[in-house]
């Protein structure tokens, strides 16, 4: 007898497992983002970054809230975006009311929440569980009704509307390039080189800090904030990243600019824990 466990995300005909693992991974993805320090301009067990409305406890609480959430999406993948809709907004609810009306997920949940579902439908139709091809699957799926619905108010909606670019909508319609071209080579590339997770994932997020059009800086900071935030992101970056000797000092020192400039880079949070999600998927697939 195999006394083995099972790889679930080979069983297609076992839906809920396979569920209960991809919203397994999301919740892990979302901790591993919180827990990275140094970590510019954010939330982290070590202070709260440049926010005086949330601390890690806050954050704590959201993600006890959307535990449900993650499982309940994959499952729907096939479903009508509509659906996923409802299932988002229900879990914004729960969300806003763990945090006492703070904000803490909502790019999460809409972000790593289409990204969970496209993962439960691949893996419920037998189709490749990779990376690229999940996020393909957005935009196949669900682009169009994506960009057709009606933008959340939101301070970044309302930066967008200010400043311009693209946001969280059209990032998922296109297939989430950022995360594909971006986040995931270089998370990939660190653990190559010998990096370890958390170094890979601090890579990850000057990758993602370097190009983002980021709703959350473009409302704190303006458009001058963010042409900062990416040149000091690139500067890291062609400095050596993670692997130059005095990594760890360069981003405590950027934290603590960034905070006193009142720059929280969320956004690109935001897609790190994606990054995360999918490379932990890959590795069980």
């Amino acid at each position: 007898m195999n006394m083995m466990q099972p790889n679930l995300l080979q069983q297609p005909h076992a839906p809920r497992d396979i569920s209960r693992t991809i919203g397994r991974l999301a919740v892990r993805a979302l901790y591993t983002e919180l827990a990275l320090y140094p970590k510019p301009g954010l939330v982290s067990p070590i202070d709260n970054g440049a926010h005086d409305d949330m601390t890690m406890a806050t954050f704590m609480r959201s993600l006890f809230s959307l535990r449900s959430y993650f499982p309940q999406i994959a499952t729907a993948g096939g479903r009508h975006f509509a659906c996923l809709q409802k299932l988002g907004i229900d879990a914004e609810r729960r969300m806003m009311a763990a945090t006492g009306g703070i904000n803490t997920h909502r790019g999460a949940i809409f972000n790593l929440g289409l990204l969970s579902a496209a993962a439960g439908y691949r893996v419920s139709n037998n189709l490749p569980l990779d990376a690229n091809t999940i996020c393909q699957t957005v935009a196949d799926l669900w682009g169009a009704d994506i960009l057709a619905s009606e933008p959340v108010d939101s301070n970044g909606s309302r930066a967008l509307a200010k400043h311009g670019g693209d946001g969280a909508r059209q990032q998922a319609a296109g297939g989430y390039a950022v995360l594909r071209k971006m986040a995931l080579p270089a998370f990939r590339t660190a653990l190559q080189n010998g990096g370890t997770r958390t170094a890979a994932a601090l890579q990850s997020f000057f990758a993602i800090m370097s190009v983002l059009n980021d709703t959350n800086i473009l409302h704190r900071a303006g458009r001058d904030g963010l042409d900062y935030v990416q040149k000091e992101a690139r500067d890291f970056l062609s400095s050596g990243g993670v692997f130059a000797p005095d990594h760890v000092a360069r981003a405590i020192d950027l934290h603590r600019d960034f905070c006193a400039r009142r720059i929280s880079p969320g956004g690109a949070a935001d897609l790190l824990s994606c990054a995360i999600f999918l490379h932990d998927l890959e590795t069980l697939s």
